[in-house]
């Protein structure tokens, strides 16, 4: 009975985990649903700001000069929570690659892949990462404080901003290069520049400013559609091998409780016996007679 019991107490544990890895894996479906219009919203505002900077670029290639020399400001995006496979780890290779060289700067964002991380004293700093799509305007904030405190260390360095993510599509880690503006080689689409109510200067900055947002937006929202389908990919294995060993244990409680219903009948057949053989016993008969 024991062990039955046991058994029996392991299924509702294995019961109970089920039903909150099956509740994980459904709110990780609705994230990728509602991160599929944020993320294609997004995309189309940062193409049409590429666009405008590539038109802008072909007229006045000059203000897109930067001096030489840059440092690589590199930021990482993980994730904050867990349970979404390797995720993570997956980064750590073309990270390591990329803060072999000597001008890069790493920022890491999230706190599963920060724990990775601890004691490596290349970072230059770990910020807390979105969990949810409505956490992503939070943690660009957080984000841009870091940065600004990066900037106010270093006030000599001009930066290069680059980020190291999981693209949505391919589900693998993307080295991306964001900033700075490139001016296009092939020729001006159109015969006229594009009229401006700034300088140049002045426009390509505050351009910049506008894509630098738009585009971390995509980024950070591209992460986290490859972090929920991973998410679901784990999900949907930890629940397959649960099932299996759920399985395994019904058969092994059914087995069980077999054998506690023939020691039953083995007792009542034995108890049975006994009585029918006292009633048959001549002595007991003729000492009642």
């Amino acid at each position: 009975m024991s062990k039955r019991r046991e058994v029996k107490e392991r299924l509702a544990t294995l019961d109970e985990i089920d039903g909150i890895m099956v509740a994980m894996k459904n709110l990780a479906l609705l994230e990728t649903r509602r991160l599929e219009s944020f993320l294609a919203t997004q995309r189309r505002a940062v193409n049409s700001i590429e666009a405008a900077a590539q038109d802008f670029l072909s007229f006045y290639p000059e203000t897109a000069a930067h001096p030489g020399g840059m440092r690589q400001l590199l930021l990482v995006i993980g994730s904050e929570r867990g349970l979404c496979g390797d995720f993570n780890e997956t980064l750590l290779a073309p990270l390591g690659a990329a803060m072999r060289q000597e001008d890069t700067l790493p920022v890491v964002v999230g706190r599963r892949l920060e724990a990775k991380l601890q004691g490596d004293q290349r970072i230059a700093a770990f910020v807390e990462g979105p969990g949810v799509v409505e956490e992503v305007p939070a943690a660009l904030v957080r984000l841009a404080g870091v940065l600004g405190e990066l900037q106010q260390q270093r006030p000599e360095e001009a930066w290069r901003i680059g980020a190291l993510y999981h693209d949505d599509e391919s589900g693998v880690a993307r080295l991306r290069q964001l900033l700075p503006l490139e001016a296009p080689e092939a020729k001006p689409a159109y015969s006229h520049p594009p009229l401006l109510n700034l300088e140049p200067a002045q426009f390509l900055a505050q351009l910049t400013s506008q894509y630098l947002y738009a585009v971390l937006h995509e980024v950070f929202y591209a992460s986290l559609m490859a972090e929920n389908r991973k998410r679901l990919e784990h999900m949907d294995s930890a629940i397959r091998r649960l099932e299996k060993d759920e399985a395994k244990l019904r058969l092994r409680y059914n087995a069980l409780r077999q054998e506690e219903i023939i020691e039953e009948i083995e007792i009542i057949m034995l108890s049975v016996e006994a009585l029918t053989g006292k009633d048959d016993d001549p002595e007991k008969q003729q000492s009642a007679v």
